[in-house]
């Protein structure tokens, strides 16, 4: 029987599977596509000489960000034809799913806003950006992952960067704002408030939805303070009517999470500006939904 496939290759496998996930899903702004990818890699690692794998957890990055470059070529292709607008998988993040979110640029490495920014890069800068900003890979380390120059990889960088902004440069609220925040949110959509929901909105907020075609949802971006009044109120009567919310951490930030019954109906997230709402994301389409569910039906 081939080395390969010794208890000690899974164990191997399974140790570097966190990481291996962490990279696949900034890559493809997909948990599920990301679990596909990873499991894809496992087969690759079984059957390879292992003798010559010096470093597992580089070979096993380098095959994963690989695969992730081929399915990013057919995503762009399904995100065109998206009914709808096209948002991110929404990922709960206080179990460790995504590796520690401890410092606010491991949080909006992680958060909707910069996933959808990673969305206007090329496959390949944004495998430069993920690895280099993420996960702290030097450019040699880089270009051994995408078989490129060092020289190539910095420029890649460095135009994704301009394109996506500094790290770091996107508004970080004091520390608790965001909780408050989102707490007088549903309190006030609750009630109806909508004085004390007007205080929370920038001028120019806009609510994003994600249904999909699959369940109702806007198809396209609610746009300034009235409008996203009227449609948060409209909303909300329905949601907490039907629909049990609570505040769960997800993408590195407090989101409200919608459920009916044990089954996970949608999640709303929130990007701050200036110490109000700038930005509101639902993920409603159900086939989205599904790996956020099972976390939160964990024990």
């Amino acid at each position: 029987m081939s080395t390969a496939t010794t208890p000690s290759a899974a164990d191997d496998f399974e140790r570097h599977r966190p990481r291996l996930f962490g990279i696949a899903y900034r890559m493809l702004g997909s948990a599920d596509e990301a679990e596909d990818a990873v499991q894809d890699a496992w087969p690759r690692f079984a059957g390879a000489d292992r003798a010559g794998i010096e470093q597992p957890g580089a070979w096993l990055a380098k095959v994963v960000t690989n695969l992730c470059l081929t399915r990013l070529t057919s995503a762009r292709a399904r995100h065109e034809s998206y009914v709808g607008t096209w948002l991110p998988e929404p990922v709960v993040t206080s179990d460790g799913t995504l590796g520690p979110l401890e410092s606010a640029e491991q949080r909006d490495a992680v958060s909707t806003a910069l996933l959808l920014l990673l969305e206007r890069l090329t496959p390949t800068e944004r495998a430069v950006y993920v690895l280099r900003e993420a996960f702290a890979y030097g450019y040699r380390e880089i270009a051994g992952v995408l078989d490129l120059t060092e020289a190539n990889c910095r420029q890649l960088h460095r135009r994704a960067v301009r394109r996506v902004g500094e790290p770091g440069s996107r508004f970080e609220p004091a520390p608790g704002l965001r909780d408050r925040l989102v707490a007088s949110f549903l309190t006030a959509a609750r009630e109806g408030d909508l004085a004390g929901l007007e205080k929370l909105l920038a001028e120019d907020v806009t609510w994003w939805s994600d249904g999909g075609g699959k369940v109702s949802a806007a198809r396209r971006p609610v746009e300034g303070r009235d409008k996203v009044l009227r449609f948060t109120v409209g909303g909300m009567r329905r949601f907490t009517t039907d629909w049990d919310l609570t505040v769960a951490e997800i993408n590195g930030a407090p989101a409200l999470v919608a459920h009916s019954g044990e089954d996970l109906v949608g999640v709303l997230t929130f990007e701050l500006r200036d110490g109000v709402i700038s930005e509101l994301h639902a993920v409603m389409n159900p086939d989205k939904l599904g790996f956020a569910g099972r976390q939160l039906a964990r024990p």
